[in-house]
């Protein structure tokens, strides 16, 4: 005989997070309670991994308990997968779910219950359909870790670290990268955390492994998608363009491969990157058409002031600094993140060149 695995025992493991239990939180059941019709009863009381609803013909329906200390919308997401995408007999309890958890929950046809009255119970057989709002912020919530480099913050700190060398403290790289030190500090602590920066004893960042911060930054940061691009041809190629640009007389910067093969050639370039604070007028600044086929130039809204930072000059043209060209390769489509690879060991072997 197959003993069925009690769904929370597949869960357990998942991201590292320890499951509560499987029985739900008195405080929890309370607000079922009040949320129920007059006639209907919790005959299960969530013990044993299962809630039982009685209808007032008599007839029940069973829900299995997923109870959780927390429940973020990832963990939503997984819970999905691990269900094959139905969670229609499910029902999430948790201290707090998010405004986002509880989208996700709905979509999944999960039922959901927290200890703040974030209710809604979809009961096929016997039919119940229960929705009831509570709090929309954790009342409980505490600092967490930052877990992600995306953002202006993140990008002015990583290109910081990466353009000048260490050691310096908290306050020192908060002046260089222009961000508050309760940024940079929470950017510091999670790339400690992932063995890219090393620091004294002081908390001063002592050593930094730009080449993989690169790497890692672009698991967050993608030049098309961080950015707003903008397409357009010009229609004398992308040699025309480059004569141009020092024409221009607003902020502008070079990246892509345009910038990479000055300093490590892999192939002709074939298409033009620039960052510009209003692409369509740098566009008719430039001479430039717009074009959504056949485009050999494209014009970025930076995400942040940030790419105009430690740019190079060179016959009058102005460039991304080297480590947001690297980054803006490596996350490019095509032959882009060969090109940055090969930007980034040369940048290796002549810190000298690039590195304040």
């Amino acid at each position: 005989m197959t003993q069925t695995v009690p769904y929370n025992r597949l869960f357990h493991d998942m991201r590292n997070r320890a499951i509560d239990g499987t029985d739900i939180p008195a405080g929890t059941l309370q607000v079922l309670s009040r949320r129920l019709p007059p006639s209907w009863r919790l005959a299960g009381r969530g013990s044993g991994g299962v809630i039982t609803l009685r209808a007032p013909d008599g007839s029940t329906g069973r829900m299995t308990v997923v109870n959780r200390r927390r429940m973020d919308p990832r963990d939503v997401l997984a819970l999905e997968r691990l269900a094959g995408g139905n969670l229609s007999s499910q029902i999430v309890v948790a201290p707090f779910l998010s405004e986002r958890a509880r989208e996700l929950l709905r979509e999944a046809g999960a039922s959901y219950a927290d200890a703040t009255g974030n209710v809604r119970i979809a009961l096929p057989k016997p039919g119940l359909f229960i929705e009831a709002e509570g709090a929309r912020k954790d009342p409980t919530r505490e600092k967490r870790p930052l877990a992600s480099l995306k953002g202006p913050a993140a990008g002015r700190v990583i290109r910081a670290l990466c353009d000048v060398r260490p050691p310096y403290g908290v306050r020192r790289l908060s002046e260089i990268a222009q961000t508050p030190p309760a940024s940079v500090s929470r950017v510091i602590a999670l790339l400690q955390r992932e063995a890219l920066v090393d620091r004294d004893d002081r908390g001063g960042v002592s050593a930094v492994d730009w080449a993989k911060l690169l790497q890692r930054w672009v698991q967050d940061y993608q030049v098309l998608s961080s950015n707003e691009p903008a397409s357009f041809l010009d229609p004398r190629g992308v040699s025309a363009f480059l004569q141009r640009v020092p024409t221009y007389k607003r902020p502008i910067a070079v990246t892509g491969s345009l910038a990479a093969v000055r300093r490590a050639p892999v192939a002709p370039p074939r298409m033009a990157m620039a960052y510009v604070e209003d692409p369509a007028a740098a566009a008719k600044a430039l001479a430039l058409r717009p074009a959504d086929a056949g485009a050999n130039v494209m014009l970025l809204r930076p995400f942040d002031p940030v790419v105009f930072a430690r740019a190079w000059t060179e016959e009058g043209v102005s460039f991304a600094a080297l480590s947001q060209v690297a980054a803006d390769l490596l996350s490019s489509p095509g032959r882009g993140p060969a090109e940055g690879e090969e930007l980034i060991a040369w940048m290796g072997k002549h810190p000298d060149a690039w590195r304040a």
